[in-house]
């Protein structure tokens, strides 16, 4: 993937960047896999706001994703690489022997007429999605699950990577991109290589209406707002006098420790993510 520069003859074109879609071999998806997405500009069933800045964007369709890689030894072939407005990273149509069409999670190195597997027999090579305990330690992979069977839940988004550290006990320690290494039960799958689209995060927006186009209303500083509306609100002039940095919900926003020491999934974290920023600088 590539990035595409603009002339600026505008403002607003002076600094925007966007992909270059290079590797994408065809803007028509499949109608099989997909179905209609309705906005809910981010509230719940009663209409009310429960995200907020959501709403207006384009309109899209969904892409059903294959996140399981439940076919196991049944062999499917790359036909194409696509865009899906839904997520960051790029998406391949897996057509496989028997017939069937799936959509994947499309990784780096993965090209047209590849040929990709699951399960435990599968070889390590990109595409192919095998249990943990299959693995090779020091392999990158993606799409992890947390629970055998679930579905990927880890490791998703363009150009993230995770690296298999260690088998112990029946459990897998994975080095997160965060830097924190975590255990999976070694029977969850994951999928080898890293997630296309790795130039994601260089993208420069350039203009508030691009924001708009993707589903993202604006977003005003707390300290902007009145004392009623919010906790760093208020004062004469621009105040930022004894206001620490506050969620609207009166929440402490930096150094406020939010993960629940006694939720179930605790005990997993084998070195804490600020930690080992620590450790490497």
């Amino acid at each position: 993937m590539g990035l595409k520069f603009y002339k600026p003859y505008t403002p607003s074109r002076r600094n925007m960047t966007s992909p270059d879609f290079a590797e994408l071999t065809t803007d028509t998806p499949e109608k099989s896999l997909l179905k209609n997405l309705r906005k809910k500009g981010g509230r719940n069933n009663t209409g009310m706001i429960m995200v907020r800045h959501q709403g207006g964007g384009h309109r899209r369709a969904y892409r059903i994703i294959d996140f399981k890689r439940e076919k196991f030894g049944v062999p499917g072939r790359v036909a194409s690489i696509e865009y899906d407005p839904n997520r960051s990273a790029r998406i391949s149509l897996i057509n496989y022997n028997d017939g069937e069409k799936r959509y994947i999670v499309h990784p780096v190195g993965l090209k047209v007429g590849d040929v990709i597997m699951s399960g435990p027999s599968a070889e390590i090579k990109v595409g192919n999605a095998l249990p943990l305990s299959y693995i090779p330690d020091g392999t990158f992979i993606h799409n992890i699950e947390l629970q055998p069977g679930r579905g990927a839940q880890m490791i998703r988004s363009a150009g993230s990577q995770a690296q298999l550290m260690a088998k112990d006990s029946g459990f897998a320690q994975l080095r997160m991109p965060s830097g924190e290494i975590r255990k999976v039960p070694d029977s969850c799958l994951a999928t080898i290589g890293q997630v296309s689209n790795t130039d994601h995060n260089t993208i420069s927006l350039g203009k508030a209406g691009r924001s708009r186009h993707l589903g993202i209303r604006p977003t005003v500083r707390g300290g902007a707002m009145n004392a009623t509306d919010h906790p760093m609100g208020g004062g004469r002039g621009k105040s930022k006098g004894g206001n620490h940095p506050k969620s609207p919900w009166n929440q402490l926003a930096k150094g406020y420790k939010t993960r629940k020491k006694s939720k179930i999934w605790s005990w997993m974290i084998v070195a804490d993510r600020r930690r080992a920023k620590q450790v490497a600088a």
